[in-house]
């Protein structure tokens, strides 16, 4: 099929073979879409630790919370299956540290939609993958690409630290921003991803176009910009055309669209807010959402080539829908891959210059 899909069995085919007890690192959101998968598949969980900080004699899913020294005391050998997501140096480090002493599995979920990232599901859509893998720019956005692949199938983090960048190769190597770019933020956030521009053109921009659907995370983007000239601020979803969509507002990052909520919040297309004016750079990180936000965009992308940077982590399919878009809409683009420091693979990110 793929030379380069090399991880065959999932890690959940692996978990369910494994006769060793299997404890589950975390709670929230992530372990309960792990422990859901675990129900479909019969695999047993044996119980649930947390980090130290987070140990306060209680329970999660009817699982008493222990902490991993109290696991090591009880049982000669388990299995590690890690359920949140990591994103600092600290915290990479000490996970790396327990699979130094324990398997560990990092099953992924899908952040959006639904199913898993399977060998199975890339043999369905092998064609999508072969015409990414083969139209991207460099040898090490192709391996890259590969290194995602086999991780999001086998669970194995080596996969990930053997392909992680920094923000600052990305920027300086691939994006090379100038002093007078124009600049459009989808997600937005509290204004981090402006700043992090910011260091890199020393302060200097043309204009700034910046989009949050988030109300509170709004309050905080409106705040960091106030003092900026040329900057405008949206408390807006981005998406394909202008319109008002049911909105989910939640902690921090993880608010999105949810046909579910009766909040509703504006929409707004990228070529709707531009009005023909160019884009230099378009950054993308929209919940899952990132194809109907490319879409709005879409007569900007073919008249002007903005650089993009999109999110790729958010829908399984997302890895070859979203390359295929843009090269769709403009063939001009190389396309490169990167991923900075996470566990799972969030952070993986598309990145299409002229």
């Amino acid at each position: 099929m793929l030379s380069f899909v090399t991880e065959k069995q999932s890690c959940w085919d692996r978990l369910k073979a494994d006769k060793r007890p299997i404890f589950i690192y975390g709670m929230g959101d992530g372990a309960l879409k792990i422990m859901s998968v675990f129900r479909e598949k019969g695999i047993t969980v044996s119980g649930v630790f947390a980090s130290d900080d987070f140990v306060r004699g209680h329970s999660f899913e009817g699982y008493h919370v222990h902490r991993l020294s109290e696991i090591e005391e009880m049982v000669d050998d388990f299995v590690v299956v890690l359920a949140f997501a990591a994103g600092y140096q600290e915290i990479v480090d000490k996970i790396q540290n327990i699979a130094s002493k324990h398997t560990l599995y990092v099953p992924d979920v899908p952040v959006v939609g639904s199913g898993l990232f399977t060998y199975e599901f890339c043999a369905e859509n092998a064609e999508k993958i072969r015409e990414v893998y083969d139209s991207l720019a460099d040898d090490y956005s192709r391996k890259v690409y590969a290194n995602i692949i086999n991780f999001k199938i086998s669970g194995k983090i080596e996969y990930l630290s053997a392909v992680t960048s920094t923000k600052s190769e990305i920027y300086r190597k691939i994006i090379k921003p100038g002093l007078n770019e124009v600049y459009v933020d989808l997600g937005a956030y509290n204004g981090d991803t402006i700043k992090e521009l910011m260091e890199f053109t020393h302060g200097k921009y043309a204009s700034i176009y910046a989009l949050e659907p988030d109300r509170k995370n709004f309050k905080k983007l409106a705040k960091f910009v106030d003092s900026m000239n040329s900057v405008y601020a949206y408390n807006a979803a981005a998406w394909c055309l202008d319109t008002e969509l049911p909105f989910a507002a939640k902690a921090g990052r993880q608010s999105a669209i949810s046909a579910s909520s009766e909040n509703m919040v504006d929409a707004r297309a990228v070529d709707s807010i531009l009005s023909g004016k160019p884009a230099t750079i378009i950054k993308m990180d929209v919940e899952g959402f990132e194809r109907e936000a490319i879409w709005g965009a879409a007569l900007t992308i073919s008249h002007y080539s903005p650089k993009l940077m999109v999110s790729l982590y958010h829908r399984n399919e997302d890895i070859f829908e979203l390359p295929l878009l843009i090269k769709k809409l403009n063939p001009n683009y190389k396309l490169y891959i990167r991923h900075q420091l996470y566990i799972p693979a969030w952070e993986t990110n598309l990145y299409a210059i002229t």
